[in-house]
């Protein structure tokens, strides 16, 4: 493993992210979900993101309790706040109630005093800017979180916090954002990654392998394999559906060649075309197997040429998607992408 600093910051993150949407709490057990993260530690993965909302705080749960006993200041732990985590009207958002209510919930949960980023998970566009950023900076001042950052926010979003942020004088800064971006997705490229590359905001991308399609298991005209999120309960279906469009599929399998050459399997290419973009400190990638972590941990330090991301280029075509209006608008995909039957 490999490790990187977070953005402009002396924070060193691993390459690879061990994330957990949709699989703790979701689709693996307590057991399966301790043992993924095992093998992460293994591999080196230093670097831990969640969410408040995930399985409702289950994810946190299950993340705290496998972690317990690892050296803390060994880890960097990263949590989330602002989607809905109850049925109440102050249940969610980037109020100053929510978020430090959202907080302490979060420290409970993953059995720690403190956060090393805490991510405001999309942009309220009901609560005044200098109230979320003041309640964040009071959390870093409180040591209660160590850096700032966000997800899935907008350049005009993330411009106008770092223009609040100055003109406020406060000393926590935002450091990373949490956008969605892989081979197919590149909706950042555009505003987002050259404003970030600018102010000093690293990218920590996920869903590298499009919801496992970009690792070539899902095949055209066939039904999805067992085991896997096509296959699965809960809201796993919904995500992956938007991405078993035969068009896309076909695309898909033109690119296992092209990972072979290179040396590496589906998977390996998609993050190691990931983190070879500017700006990117780390990919999040999660698991519902200990072998899964343990070949994405694998992708960290290798490195494709000009001429594969090309050939990248060449096969995927008019499938990718770089409209930065679609930030944040995880189901307005091509029609190619999306399974019609």
């Amino acid at each position: 493993m490999e490790y990187r600093k977070l953005g402009h910051s002396g924070l060193m993150i691993s390459e690879v992210t061990y994330g957990n949407w949709l699989t703790h709490g979701e689709l693996v057990d307590r057991e399966q979900a301790a043992a993924c993260i095992r093998a992460a530690l293994d591999a080196g993965v230093t670097t831990f993101d969640t969410a408040d909302v995930y399985a409702q705080g289950a994810a946190e749960e299950l993340l705290g309790a496998a972690l317990a006993g690892v050296r803390r200041s060994s880890l960097v732990i990263a949590s989330k706040v602002c989607l809905p985590t109850g049925s109440g009207p102050n249940d969610r958002g980037l109020s100053r109630k929510h978020i430090m209510e959202s907080c302490e919930a979060s420290l409970r949960r993953l059995r720690t005093d403190y956060l090393d980023l805490y991510q405001a998970h999309r942009f309220d566009g009901t609560t005044p800017l200098e109230e979320t950023l003041i309640a964040f900076d009071d959390l870093v001042r409180q040591g209660k979180v160590l850096y700032l950052g966000v997800s899935e926010w907008t350049a005009p979003q993330i411009a106008s916090a770092l223009t609040v942020i100055r003109e406020l004088g406060l000393r926590s800064r935002i450091v990373s954002n949490q956008p969605q971006y892989n081979m197919l997705w590149r909706v950042i490229e555009p505003e987002i990654a050259p404003l970030c590359l600018r102010e000093g905001i690293g990218q920590l991308a996920f869903q590298p392998l499009a919801q496992g399609v970009l690792t070539g298991k899902y095949r055209p005209g066939q039904e999805p394999p067992d085991g896997s999120r096509g296959k699965a309960g809960g809201r796993a279906p919904a995500f992956i559906g938007r991405v078993l469009g035969r068009p896309l599929l076909e695309r898909v399998q033109d690119l296992l060649p092209v990972a072979r050459e290179c040396g590496l399997s589906a998977a390996q290419l998609a993050i190691a075309w990931v983190l070879r973009r500017p700006g990117v400190s780390s990919v999040v990638a999660g698991a519902t197997r200990p072998e899964q972590v343990t070949e994405n941990a694998a992708a960290s330090g290798r490195t494709i040429d000009e001429a594969t991301l090309k050939r990248v280029d060449e096969v995927l075509g008019d499938l990718v998607e770089r409209d930065p209006a679609k930030t944040a608008q995880m189901m307005a995909v091509k029609p190619g992408w999306m399974r019609t039957a």
